[in-house]
């Protein structure tokens, strides 16, 4: 069934839905009424009960194939199908869920069995993540935290030729609204010579991209740079908090450790690659005079199609704005664009060295700032380190989060004659120390 443009659901919320318009259909995993977690798809203000459905009869060949192997509270198996299923289970969707469906009184017979509200849900994190890396693409971040601890030499050599990243704790990813700690650690105050022990006085959060794998490769095998957008199962919003005092001290030699290992929250739905196929774009170009990727990282489709253009946004809502009943204030709004490696090529490069990736697998893209001050996705940056607090409209101002304070992502595709779609959101609020 080919997708319209212009198509609309008989299911109302979701003709202008914000995120969930008929042409996402992002999938994840929810739970009514303290039920065991089971697969749903995103579809205006609904869920669309996808184990209610399979046992309604509605789901037939490679789609119910599909829709069976993401059953168990765990989408892990889907992924490891690849594309091909994800493309079966799409095109029925689209077929019981738009608008003159010879389907719907059947499925609307079924009412909440099939098609839970949202809001009266509780949403998990959509697979198990057996690991998680987090990476560093966003040159402009990279620039602005460079400048702030080498201002002469702010990128180093390497970064241009290589994906950078490391190994994060896949133990402590949550889905959006799950408080966030304030950690404890060793911090070298200034003018002192020994460490203390306690509470993160800087605590920041990161703009980033989470990348979902798909089919995996074995052992000892590396993904093919052409190949690689095959082993990517969708994305979603994820937010690599950090406590930067605590960073400050531990990242030499080795880099983030207790840092960031303490959470990290993501978006609680998939956003399939087929969803995003009218937002890609061609990579943009590098700058003048900066290297060509080595081979193993360049492909022509790749740099022609291999970006996303998804509009990202960072707000802050304090205890004080809650009570004055004020909106969470903007902090800042960004895009994917600002990848200086594509999704692809963080495939290939993690691969290359027999690294084996697994359906489930995490990536972070790094923080994606802008060039412009209004762009960037840390406080790190936009204070410079501390140095410049941010005012609010409520009257206080911030270094960085204090408790009470929930930081709150949101994304957007947008291209005329396409219909808009999002990510839902990625919501993390600020508790004391215990």
């Amino acid at each position: 069934m080919t997708q319209s443009t212009l198509t609309r659901s008989w299911i109302a919320s979701a003709n202008g839905h914000s995120d969930f318009p008929l042409q996402n259909l992002p999938l994840g995993v929810f739970s009514v009424q303290g039920s065991a977690p089971r697969s749903g798809v995103a579809i205006g203000e609904h869920i669309f009960d996808l184990e209610a459905a399979l046992a309604a009869g509605l789901f037939e060949g490679a789609a119910k194939v599909a829709v069976e192997a993401s059953l168990g509270g765990a989408l892990n198996a889907y992924f490891a199908l690849g594309k091909s299923a994800r493309v079966a289970l799409r095109e029925r969707l689209l077929e019981l869920l738009s608008e003159g469906s010879t389907l719907r009184g059947k499925i609307e017979a079924q009412g909440a069995k099939l098609l839970p509200l949202a809001a009266d849900c509780e949403l998990h994190l959509p697979a198990k993540i057996g690991d998680y890396t987090d990476f560093y693409v966003g040159i402009e971040h990279a620039k602005n935290v460079g400048k702030l601890f080498r201002p002469d030499n702010p990128l180093l050599p390497n970064y241009k030729y290589v994906p950078i990243g490391y190994h994060g704790r896949a133990s402590t990813i949550r889905p959006s609204g799950v408080d966030v700690r304030r950690p404890k650690g060793q911090t070298l105050p200034a003018g002192q010579n020994e460490p203390v022990f306690g509470p993160c006085a800087r605590l920041d959060y990161e703009l980033e991209l989470g990348i979902w794998i798909g089919q995996g490769n074995d052992m000892g095998d590396a993904i093919a740079i052409g190949e690689a957008s095959e082993h990517i199962a969708g994305f979603c919003l994820l937010n690599d908090w950090s406590a930067r005092d605590i960073q400050a001290w531990e990242y030499q030699p080795l880099g983030p450790f207790l840092s960031k290992s303490f959470i990290t929250s993501i978006s609680p739905w998939v956003v399939t690659a087929e969803a995003l196929e009218p937002f890609r774009r061609a990579q943009p170009a590098r700058p003048q005079g900066d290297p060509q990727p080595l081979p193993y990282l360049l492909d022509a489709h790749d740099q022609a199609h291999g970006a996303l253009d998804i509009e990202l946004e960072v707000l802050l809502l304090t205890a004080s704005m809650r009570e004055q009943n004020l909106p969470a204030q903007r902090l800042g709004l960004s895009n994917s664009l600002n990848m200086y490696w594509t999704a692809a090529q963080l495939v290939a490069h993690h691969s290359v060295n027999g690294c084996q990736l697994q359906p489930g697998d995490l990536f972070g893209s790094g923080t994606l700032s802008g060039p412009d001050q209004s762009q960037l996705g840390s406080l790190l940056e936009i204070t410079e380190g501390g140095k410049h607090p941010v005012e609010l409209a409520s009257g206080e101002v911030r270094k960085f989060l204090e408790d009470g304070d929930e930081i709150i992502f949101r994304a957007r595709c947008k291209r005329e004659g396409f219909a808009s779609i999002g990510f839902g959101e990625c919501r993390g609020k600020v508790v004391a120390a215990r």
